[in-house]
């Protein structure tokens, strides 16, 4: 009989454990292949080579670029260097970046910026720029003033909290104020690798500001990229593991309440929001498997995702761009700016397209 029980045991065991395996085989789309979609009007940015993790554009057409994110499990072609923060003007016919100049006092040798989200103050027009960033793998909030004659940032503060353990990404709500998504891992990443073979959703979103700080929404795969509807109204996170975008509806109090949910094929990782439209852009990980298990000779590839009408019972979700890396590889982002379309990666280069 104890024999019996230890193979039965042993059987129910591997039985889970292939489950398990099948079921992160399909979170990360590891035997997912995508056909190629070009955009006629395209040309790689010059001066970004290791990394455009995001990008935020001002109403006026000025763009803030992260790059040299160094993200535990993932390769890094420069990881001495450390990030910086470039900024690029979509009025110029050839646009340039610059890198942006910050200020003394701050720690530019751990400087690893990840998400960021502007606000511009409506009673006296001041940029904000907050930026999440990982000196020595963990987590802060670092809150900058653009001064643009100068092509600076000035740092303002640095934002901790113990509810900010792993901060992915983040929207501004306020000139200290901001939701932001936790997918730990930046807490510890062998107990994230355990989270997502389990399948257990134990990333959030949390609202910060300097008066209170609290979770508002929970469940997530992986909580990724978020960004806040035209009229600011409503939130959108990207589960990147779940391949879902949330629509959660803001209240009085900055708490969070689920609306609905939009399932897709591939993994989103940062969202943005068209600003005349509404609709959602969203840079996507095809093949997750490529991407933490970096082959030189089978590249990640990158796609671009266009969302129209999400709030509505038929939204309309479109492949806007798809390659298989021999452009540019893991793509993070995409944003939109009259008629023009930058893609970034987490790693690689950045792409400029004209959409007209």
């Amino acid at each position: 009989m104890g024999s019996l029980l230890k193979v039965t045991l042993v059987g129910i065991l591997l039985a889970f454990l292939g489950e398990r395996i099948m079921q992160l085989c399909h979170r990360a789309n590891v035997f997912r292949n995508v056909d190629p979609i070009d955009l006629p009007n395209c040309q790689l940015v010059k001066g970004i080579e290791f990394g455009s993790e995001d990008i935020d554009i001002l109403p006026n057409g000025l763009a803030f670029i992260s790059s040299g994110l160094k993200f535990p499990g993932l390769i890094s072609f420069q990881p001495e260097k450390p990030g910086e923060i470039f900024l690029l003007d979509l009025n110029e016919v050839n646009p340039r970046v610059i890198p942006l100049r910050l200020s003394r006092g701050f720690d530019v040798s751990t400087f690893n910026p990840h998400g960021m989200s502007t606000y511009i103050d409506p009673k006296d027009d001041t940029v904000y720029l907050f930026v999440v960033n990982h000196p020595h793998y963990k987590s802060t909030v670092e809150l900058f003033k653009f001064e643009e004659e100068e092509n600076a940032l000035l740092h303002l503060k640095t934002i901790k909290h113990d509810l900010l353990s792993s901060v992915n990404d983040i929207v501004a709500v306020g000139p200290e104020s901001f939701y932001a998504t936790n997918d730990f891992y930046f807490t510890d990443f062998t107990m994230k690798q355990l989270e997502v073979f389990l399948g257990i959703g134990w990333s959030n979103v949390v609202y910060y500001s300097p008066s209170e700080v609290k979770q508002v929404s929970s469940g997530y795969y992986s909580a990724n990229g978020i960004a806040m509807s035209t009229d600011n109204k409503y939130i959108y996170v990207a589960d990147v593991m779940g391949h879902r975008i949330h629509v959660l509806e803001k209240q009085a109090d900055w708490s969070l309440t689920p609306v609905k949910v939009l399932q897709l094929d591939t993994l989103l990782d940062n969202l943005s929001v068209d600003p005349n439209t509404g609709d959602i852009w969203t840079g996507c990980h095809p093949n997750a498997w490529k991407l933490f298990f970096y082959n030189s000779d089978d590249v990640p590839g990158s796609e671009v995702v266009r969302v129209q009408n999400i709030h509505s019972d038929n939204p309309i979700v479109t492949q806007v761009y798809v390659n298989n890396g021999t452009v540019i590889q893991a793509s993070s982002c995409a944003v939109v700016y009259e008629g023009k379309l930058l893609i970034g990666t987490v790693f690689h280069k950045a792409l400029y397209c004209k959409l007209d």
